[in-house]
């Protein structure tokens, strides 16, 4: 598993995450998502709508991985998209999106 992901599975047991469309557009409208991954492979539909909300909320956002990867990471079921809810965990997470980098 790719640092990144791990990342996201340390966010998780820390309680600093939310998953699924749902929730983390009410985490981007509360302003307590700090970061939102989306996967690659969800619905344009999911696309739309989530960047929407991470840009009208001034939120960053990256695509990572696919549904199944992200559900992995966090130990659920597949999730279109993640939001991290602590900004130093996000910060991290951010630098491998920017890099584009995996760092095994």
């Amino acid at each position: 598993m790719d640092r990144l992901l791990s990342l996201l599975g340390i966010a998780q047991k820390a309680g600093k995450t939310v998953s699924g469309t749902f929730m983390c557009e009410n985490a981007i409208r509360d302003r307590k998502a700090m970061l939102v991954i989306i996967a690659q492979d969800a619905q344009k539909n999911t696309v739309s709508t989530i960047s929407n909300k991470c840009d009208h909320y001034k939120i960053p956002f990256g695509f990572y991985g696919t549904k199944e990867a992200l559900g992995h990471a966090i130990g659920k079921g597949e999730r279109s998209c993640v939001a991290v809810t602590d900004q130093g965990l996000a910060n991290s997470i951010d630098k491998l999106l920017s890099s584009g980098k995996k760092e095994e």
